[in-house]
């Protein structure tokens, strides 16, 4: 079927990808019958898989009982329910969840919700937000704005705000050979320290991280004590820590927030993906108490709003999933499962002279692909060894999740997993073997 037979918008108007028409487990079929095992979770969604009878369950009922009511004019049981249940499971101090329907969605609520606590707290001087390089935070204009991944940002670049960068926490890449992870950590908080200085100690508004790096960087893991001096060094200058956990949160790397693995509680956070685990389109954001309290004290209302938030067939689906997660116990399968992925993927792929870096926790991976394993010298761009990758696990029944400009947007190949949290050790074992075939066949071809 070519492009010329559809009238949908797709993501790459040179090819119609196949057409899905079911989903059950780990797999989903397409039109032909063939079936894919789920390694990605599509964008790291898919945290219980598909067609999970108990999530579906939840969504009928509410359907049967409402679909749909705006939120100007009222709450729903099931959006008080589910907010209840995020924010007895949050990081201390959070008391208010603001739902939306993505990730994106939820990054740019935080980043107006964090500057209009400013406003109302009497300090609207503060206009700068810092995120840092290699960061993935959204595809609307301020989310893209904080992201630094120079590729997508560069097209609408002219229509950005302006948003300082500075160093990821790129241990592979970029620690230096004489510093102890804790040294380096340390340097990198310095970083941001001096550059909320240059900017004006009382003009930043927050500093904007993923607490794991992950689309556009490979799962980056932080190192110990990183977000530790970042916490200090935020606390110092009244800037607002805004995390990201959009693709790293919900139960993905172990723990239901990341966050708790770093020790640190943000002051806004973002989370989606595994919130809903893609049975419906739904995000979240978490504040601190004294966030609402400002904008409850002053204004009395939040100075933003769209047409879908706390949509109800989308937190039916998303309480269900999280009632799933906590009656099965699955944070602490996604614990065992990871040990045993990280395992696999050594065993496989450690020794493989085009494999630089496998990184990651819980059930969210990522291996980097080089061209010289000693230099760490990344492909050439022009071979999307990335695409070629993809194209190859996917021809064997295997959906990763690669990308490239893993680098600096511009140079380096990674491919992430983020399977679902009830994958078996069979299963895992076929999606190691899948993707050492694929990586080895689209290295030896480019």
């Amino acid at each position: 079927m070519s492009s010329k037979t559809t009238a949908v918008f797709h993501r790459h108007l040179h090819q119609l990808p196949p057409r899905a028409v079911s989903g059950a487990g780990v797999y989903l079929t397409d039109a032909d019958g063939k079936h894919y095992l789920d390694a990605s979770g599509g964008a790291a969604v898919s945290c219980l898989g598909h067609g999970h009878p108990d999530v579906l369950a939840a969504m009928h009922a509410q359907i049967d009982k409402l679909a749909y009511a705006h939120t100007s004019f009222f709450t729903t049981e099931v959006a008080e329910t589910l907010a209840e249940n995020l924010i007895q499971n949050a990081p201390q101090g959070m008391s208010h969840v603001y739902f939306v329907s993505g990730g994106s969605e939820a990054m740019e609520a935080a980043m107006k919700m964090a500057r209009q606590y400013f406003v109302e707290a009497g300090q609207p001087q503060r206009k700068h937000f810092i995120a840092r390089r290699q960061s993935y935070h959204g595809n609307t204009l301020g989310a893209l704005a904080v992201g630094g991944n120079q590729w997508r940002r560069e097209p609408f670049a002219p229509i950005l705000i302006p948003v300082t960068h500075v160093s990821p926490c790129y241990p592979y890449r970029e620690q230096l050979a004489d510093e102890t992870p804790e040294q380096y950590g340390l340097r990198l908080a310095q970083e941001l320290e001096e550059t909320i200085l240059r900017l004006g100690a009382d003009q930043v508004i927050a500093f904007v991280a993923e607490t794991l790096g992950g689309a556009t960087a490979g799962v980056l893991v932080p190192v110990p004590g990183y977000f530790k001096a970042v916490r200090e060094v935020c606390d110092r200058y009244g800037v607002l820590l805004i995390l990201d956990e959009v693709m790293c949160g919900m139960g993905r790397t172990g723990t239901l927030h990341a966050c708790e693995a770093e020790g640190v509680v943000p002051d806004i956070m973002a989370i989606a993906k595994g919130l809903g685990g893609g049975y419906q389109a739904i995000g979240a954001v978490l504040a601190q108490k004294r966030i609402v309290e400002a904008m409850s004290s002053g204004s009395g209302f939040f100075q933003h709003g769209h047409t879908y938030l706390g949509h109800p067939v989308a937190c039916a689906a998303a309480l269900a999933v999280q009632q799933v997660i906590e009656r099965d116990g699955l944070l602490a399968r996604v614990c065992e499962s990871g040990a045993r992925l990280e395992g696999l993927l050594r065993a496989a792929l450690g020794g493989h002279p085009n494999v630089g870096d496998i990184r990651g926790r819980g059930l969210f991976w990522g291996v980097e692909i080089v061209r010289d394993r000693e230099k760490k010298t990344p492909f050439d761009p022009a071979l999307r060894i990335h695409a070629r990758i993809k194209k190859e696990a996917f021809s064997r029944g295997l959906m990763v999740y690669p990308m490239g400009g893993t680098v600096d947007g511009h140079y380096g190949d990674h491919v992430l997993l983020a399977p679902a949290f009830i994958t078996s050790n069979d299963e895992f074992d076929v999606i190691v073997q899948r993707l050492t075939d694929a990586i080895k066949t689209a290295v030896s071809t480019a």
